[in-house]
């Protein structure tokens, strides 16, 4: 009788598997190849625009914005930093992540695709497709939160793109390195379509749309990312090598043998006032 129990419990599972089998590989069938690592296809320093220099993107900057980009890049020329946060190992969010300089690869489940970068300092984007809308929340992420939606644009029956719709950014964020500016509040969105090229599979096309206070208009630039031949993931982290130390408004560097150096010409010194004075 026990034999007959087990038997029968072991075909029954059989049965099981065997019906779930193609319907997981029919419902994987719907979604693009989009598997291997992924880099941008350009040189040079990450940037928004990747067709245009870093500091000529020709970003429709509000008045009050261009001034503080004017103001970051003269701080940068004179060996500061600017506006840019990424010394600290500040999350770079929304949309710079995307720029391509950290390597990262893609994951899609029928509810959820993953975005994984290889750069510590680079959070995981999940990007929800089940149908799900916006929190209603006060919170707001680097990354911001995700919503997006599979299409069938060729009408194959088969995924070829996505479209996704970040929002809750927080701040602060610039658009690339040389501290080009966001504004300050959480009412900005970033869209994005991505799908492979038709004529290139190794290719993976970003049209990326940025709608920000800081700006006059929406700023739409097309992205582009090369499958990698060799998939190779590094260990990137990035308080590994901090040299920086910010004290009030002021950014200091650590030089090889553990003193603190200015980063520009005439910079004073910190406040010492809680420390006792060297004795000869």
């Amino acid at each position: 009788m026990r034999q007959r129990r087990w038997l029968g419990a072991l075909a029954l599972a059989a049965l099981f598997w065997a019906n779930a089998g193609p319907a997981s590989a029919l419902d994987d069938a719907k979604y693009p190849d989009w598997s291997g690592q992924w880099h941008r296809t350009y040189g040079g320093p990450p940037r928004y625009d990747q067709t245009k220099p870093l500091r000529k993107q020709e970003a429709p900057l509000k008045p009050e914005y261009q001034a503080r980009f004017e103001a970051s890049m003269k701080d940068q020329d004179i060996g500061g930093l600017g506006l840019d946060r990424g010394y600290s190992c500040l999350p770079p969010g929304m949309p710079r992540q995307m720029s391509g300089v950290s390597r990262f690869e893609v994951l899609i489940s029928p509810g959820i695709t993953h975005i994984l970068f290889e750069r510590g300092d680079y959070a995981t984007r999940r990007v929800y497709t089940d149908g799900r809308d916006f929190p209603k929340t006060d919170e707001t992420w680097f990354v911001g939160y995700s919503i997006g939606k599979w299409l069938d644009t060729t009408g194959s029956g088969r995924y070829d793109a996505l479209e996704i719709e970040t929002r809750l950014l927080r701040a602060p964020r610039t658009f690339d390195q040389s501290g080009m500016p966001m504004a300050d509040d959480r009412e900005g969105a970033i869209r994005e379509r991505i799908f492979l090229d038709k004529n290139d599979p190794g290719l993976l096309r970003n049209e990326m749309t940025t709608i920000d206070n800081a700006l006059t208009r929406p700023w739409t630039v097309m992205k582009t990312y090369k499958k990698q031949p060799t998939v190779w993931w590094y260990e990137d982290n990035c308080v590994e090598a901090q040299t920086y130390v910010t004290i009030g408004n002021e950014v200091y560097m650590v030089d090889t043998d553990g003193y603190l150096m200015p980063m520009k010409k005439g910079q004073p010194p910190p406040d010492l006032k809680h420390f006792n004075a060297r004795k000869n």
